[in-house]
C-alpha cells in the first residue's frame, strides 16, 4: 500500500510526525512516548485487534513504514531539534503561501475560525487521536485531516510572531528525598512493557530472514531498531553479536554477546556465538577436562590395584597361620 498524502504540511513535501502519531505540536516527549506506545499495541500483530490477515498486514504496514520512523524522529534529542527547526522554517513558507491553502476538513475550517484557538486546537487533535487507529483503511484519511489541523496551528503561531515548535524534552525526574533505614532499595532496572518487548521480537524476526539470506547489514539494522524498544532483550542482543560475528567484527560480537549472557546466562544463541568467539578457551577447556579425565582413571585403577594386593595378602596370610599354628590356643 502506497502511504501517500497530499494535503496538510504534507503538501509542502514535509512528513508531519506529529500528525502520524496524533499529538498536538507542542506535546512533551513523554507524551509523545506514550502515544507511541498506545499506537503500537493497537498496530502490532501479536497485540493487534483485528481478525482479518489483510488487515494484520496492513496495520503492522502502518507500524513499521508509518508510526515507528516518526516516534523515531523524536527519540534521539539532535534529531527533536532538526525537526523543530525545519518546522519553524516551514512555519514561515506556510504564512506566505496560505492564500493558496486549501482546506478540505470541517475541523479545519472551523479551527481557522475559532477564538479560544490553544484549546479549539488540542481538542480537535485529542478528538481525531481517538479514532486514527480505529479502522485502518481510514487511518491516512485522519492523519491528513490532523496534518490540516497542525497547518493552521503553524499558521496562527507565525502570524502571532511567535515560534512554531519548541524541542520536545523528557520531563526531569522529582528529586528522591534521602533514603532511610526503613525505606526499600529502588527498582535496579525500570520495567519493560509487553509491546517494547514484543516490537524487539518482530526485530528479531525481520532480522533473521536477512541473516538467512547472509544480508547482515540490513539485519543489524533491524536490531539495533529493536533494542531501541527494548535495550534489554537478551535475543536481540545475541542476534546483533551474531550478525558482528559473520562480518568479522569481533570485538563488537564479544561485547553484544557479553550483554546477552548477562541478561539470560541461558540465551541459546549467545551461547552458541561465545563458543565460536573463544575456541581457544573452549579447546584448553576440553584438554583440561581430558586431564582430569585421565588422572581419575589413573587413580581408580591404582586404588583398585591397591584393593587387589591387599586382599590377596589377607588371603596368603590366613593360609600361613593356619598351616604353622600361629593362632593363640585358648
Amino acid at each position: 500500500m502506497s502511504f501517500q498524502i497530499k494535503s496538510g504540511l504534507f503538501q509542502f513535501d514535509f512528513t508531519d510526525q506529529h500528525s502520524i502519531l496524533g499529538v498536538p505540536i507542542d506535546a512533551d516527549f513523554n507524551d509523545i512516548r506514550k502515544r507511541y506506545m498506545q499506537i503500537a499495541r493497537r498496530l502490532h500483530a501479536d497485540t493487534c485487534p483485528f481478525e482479518n490477515p489483510e488487515e494484520k498486514k496492513l496495520a503492522n504496514q502502518f507500524l513499521s513504514k508509518l508510526v515507528s520512523p516518526a516516534y523515531n524522529k523524536f527519540s534521539k534529542e539532535n534529531d527533536r531539534k532538526e525537526y523543530g527547526i525545519l518546522l519553524n522554517t516551514l512555519g514561515k513558507r506556510v504564512l506566505q503561501e496560505q492564500n493558496k491553502l486549501h482546506l478540505q476538513s470541517e475541523k479545519a475550517k472551523q479551527l481557522l475560525k475559532a477564538s479560544n484557538f490553544d484549546e479549539a486546537y488540542k481538542n480537535a487533535v485529542n478528538e481525531l487521536a481517538e479514532k486514527q487507529y480505529e479502522s485502518i483503511y481510514q487511518s491516512l484519511e485522519v492523519i491528513a485531516q490532523l496534518s490540516e489541523l497542525n497547518t493552521i496551528y503553524v499558521l496562527k503561531k507565525q502570524q502571532q510572531g511567535g515560534s512554531v515548535a519548541s524541542t520536545p524534552v523528557a520531563a526531569k525526574p522529582a528529586a528522591s528525598p534521602p533514603p532511610s533505614s526503613t525505606s526499600k532499595p529502588p527498582a535496579s532496572s525500570t520495567p519493560v512493557s509487553s509491546a517494547q518487548s514484543a516490537l524487539a521480537e518482530q526485530a528479531c524476526r525481520r532480522a533473521q530472514v536477512f541473516m538467512g539470506s547472509k544480508n547482515y547489514a540490513k539485519a543489524t539494522l533491524e536490531l539495533k531498531d529493536g533494542l531501541k524498544a527494548d535495550p534489554k532483550h537478551s535475543k536481540t542482543r545475541a542476534l546483533l553479536g551474531q550478525c558482528y560475528f559473520e562480518q568479522g567484527q569481533t570485538t563488537m560480537a564479544k561485547l553484544e554477546i557479553k550483554k546477552a549472557l548477562e541478561l539470560n546466562p541461558q540465551e541459546p544463541i549467545a551461547l552458541e556465538i561465545q563458543k565460536k568467539l573463544d575456541p581457544a578457551a573452549m579447546k584448553s577447556a576440553a584438554a583440561k577436562a581430558q586431564k582430569a579425565d585421565a588422572k581419575s582413571t589413573a587413580q581408580n585403577k591404582a586404588a583398585q590395584s591397591k584393593a587387589d594386593q591387599n586382599k590377596k595378602n589377607d588371603q596368603g596370610g590366613g593360609f600361613f597361620s593356619n598351616l604353622f599354628g600361629g593362632g593363640k590356643k585358648k
